[in-house]
Formats: C-alpha cells, sequence, structure tokens
C-alpha cells in the first residue's frame, strides 16, 4: 500500500471511530434519549435483538456485561426473571433507570467484577446472554467456565463476538494501523478461533453461527446520522444487514447459541 492511500485509508479509519461516539451523543443532545446511548438500541430491526426468540416465558436468564441494561429490558418481556450484573457504576445507573421507568418487577442489576467467580449457586439459570462482552476480557475461558457452572444442564448460552478478517479489517492492518473495531478490545477473532473459544470454555454451537451486519469503512458516518435521524439509521442498518447476509465472511461480528459440552 503506497503512502497516498495509507493516508486515505487514516482519515476514513478516524471518521469511522469518531462517528460512533458522536451518533451516541446526538441520540441525547437531539432529545431522542435522555442517555448517551448507540442509536441501534432505538430502531425496531428484530435481528438486533436476535437472542429474543431463543428465551422462554419460564427461563430464569442471567445477563453477563448487561452495561446500560438496553438488552436486559427487552429481554424481560419475554423470561421469568432476569438479572445483569457489570463493572461499571455508571452504566448499571442507567440500567436501573431503565427498570424503574418501564416497572419490571422481574428484572435487576448490580455491580459485579464478571471476571471472578459468579455469586450464584451451580446450575441456577436456564439461559445467559453474553452479548459482546467476550472480547473486553482477559482471561476469557475462566468466564466461560463460570457461565457454564451456573448454566442448567439443558440451558442456552446467547453469545456474541467480533471477526477480525473482514475486508476493512485487513486494509487497516495493511496500512499499519489499529485494527479492531473498539480500542478496549482485547481479542477479535475469525470464525475457527471464535468456535475454540467456545469450546475451551465448555460450549458447542447449536446451529449455524449467525452473521450481525456488514463490515464497512462508513459505519462511523453511519452512526453519526442516526444520531440525527432514526429512520434514515433505519434505512442504513437494513441495508448492512442485507449485505452481511449476501457475504457472511465480512460480518462485523458472529452469533451463537450454544449449549454446554457433552462429557
Amino acid at each position: 500500500m503506497n503512502s497516498v492511500a495509507r493516508i486515505l485509508v487514516r482519515g476514513v479509519d478516524l471518521v469511522n471511530r469518531r462517528g460512533k461516539a458522536v451518533g451516541a451523543r446526538l441520540v441525547k443532545w437531539t432529545g431522542k434519549r435522555a442517555d448517551v446511548v448507540h442509536p441501534k438500541h432505538l430502531v425496531d430491526h428484530p435481528w438486533h435483538d436476535w437472542y429474543l426468540p431463543y428465551l422462554s416465558p419460564d427461563d430464569r436468564v442471567l445477563d453477563v456485561g448487561c452495561s446500560n441494561g438496553e438488552h436486559l429490558v427487552r429481554a424481560a418481556a419475554r423470561c421469568r426473571s432476569i438479572v445483569g450484573m457489570d463493572h461499571d457504576p455508571g452504566q448499571l445507573a442507567i440500567a436501573a433507570r431503565a427498570i424503574r421507568a418501564q416497572r419490571l418487577a422481574n428484572a435487576s442489576v448490580f455491580a459485579w467484577e464478571i471476571a471472578g467467580r459468579f455469586p450464584f449457586p451451580d446450575r441456577a439459570f436456564d439461559a445467559v446472554l453474553f452479548l459482546d462482552v467476550i472480547e473486553h476480557l482477559v482471561p476469557r475461558v475462566p468466564v466461560l467456565r463460570e457461565i457454564g457452572r451456573v448454566l442448567a444442564d439443558d440451558g442456552r448460552l446467547l453469545v456474541s463476538g467480533p471477526n477480525r478478517e473482514t475486508r476493512w479489517r485487513r486494509t487497516l492492518r495493511a496500512a499499519g494501523l489499529f485494527a479492531y473495531s473498539d480500542p478496549d478490545h482485547k481479542i477479535e477473532y475469525t470464525r475457527e478461533e471464535f468456535l475454540a473459544e467456545l469450546a475451551a470454555g465448555g460450549f458447542e454451537p447449536d446451529g449455524e453461527v449467525m452473521p450481525v451486519v456488514v463490515d464497512t469503512p462508513w459505519a462511523g458516518a453511519i452512526d453519526a446520522l442516526g444520531g440525527l435521524s432514526l429512520s434514515l439509521y433505519g434505512r442504513l442498518s437494513q441495508w448492512k444487514r442485507d449485505a452481511a447476509l449476501r457475504r457472511p465472511g465480512e460480518s462485523t461480528g458472529f452469533r451463537a447459541v450454544a449449549r454446554k459440552r457433552r462429557r
């Protein structure tokens, strides 16, 4: 890659990385939500809340790394009870406000360091949400094994993680730039590495690994636009989703329903 191409890639990458934060702040500044929230949480796309069809009315659910509770409050309408834990008190405060605002008697959150032992007995939950969290952790396999301990033998792990082998990620590496999609990521995966990590933690996929949305260098610009117009963001998000279904290898990440591996 020549120097002009590197400069161009660097400029696009800068816009892409800043757009996510800009979009989340614009959501608050334009009055769409009282808190700083990514616009993806405000559009009604069933594939965004992909985990909901795998929850049942009698399920006891644990949300590991629940953050601001956007997934937790949606899941609460589909299960008997749900508990969320996260290390960030600021994000948990947002989650708690959402729980109170929606009067969710079956939902609660608390602060916990998820890299340690969970404060629950064996087989306490029927399903565990572990959504876009695994890539932020070191170590990861012990957390997966702890999830396995608190999950019922026939329970479901609903897990997602990022893909490092898209065309845009390879372009960034070729330009000598940081190629992870988030600076806080400790790891990103190939499909095979993602499955191997789950296997090391005692899980295997139940069905096909699912794509998310296409990884595009213009994702940040789309996020920023989403802070201004949710309808436009919704249309562009659907385009990204359709593109990922056509080219799953270019998806931003992987989603899987996983079960405990049979011993």
